[in-house]
């Protein structure tokens, strides 16, 4: 029996592959618990529509990160230290403060996709990377001053 996954089962099969079962087991356990579906006409076209808009989707969703990177790129955010004797900095700038940085300026942008190239303890001009998207990578500068 062919079946169309579903859902993405570790070890059998990710969502939208198309595979071979044994008969009790498709009927049984994939079809029963909601992995996969019987392989028809009509799951088929419902399948390739759903890969369509998936495509369709991820297209605009790139192309928005794209707009995004452009503005992201230009920007500067500015952030103001407490420093000791010789300009040494106390601490260093968090990605939670970049975040909400960021956000101040208007971009809803989650913690997990802020990637620091260093530590940012030292005055001057550090850079930051944002993960907008699968290759859609943003750098933008951030300056400490005291």
């Amino acid at each position: 029996m062919e079946v169309i996954f579903v859902k993405d089962l570790k070890g059998q099969g990710k969502k939208g592959d198309i595979k071979n079962v044994k008969d009790g087991y498709g009927e049984n356990f994939l079809i029963k618990n909601g992995y996969a579906v019987l392989k028809t006409k009509e799951n088929l076209k419902k399948l390739e529509k759903e890969q369509h808009e998936k495509q369709v989707t991820d297209a605009n969703n790139k192309k928005e990160a794209e707009e995004i990177k452009k503005e992201l790129d230009k920007l500067v955010l500015e952030f103001k230290v407490k420093t000791g004797e010789g300009d040494k900095v106390f601490g260093s700038v968090s990605l939670k403060q970049v975040r909400d940085a960021l956000a101040k300026e208007g971009y809803k942008i989650e913690k997990s996709k802020i990637e620091l190239t260093t530590a940012m303890a030292s005055l001057g001009f550090h850079k930051v990377n944002i993960n907008l998207y699968p290759g859609v990578q943003a750098t933008l500068k951030a300056h400490i001053i005291k």
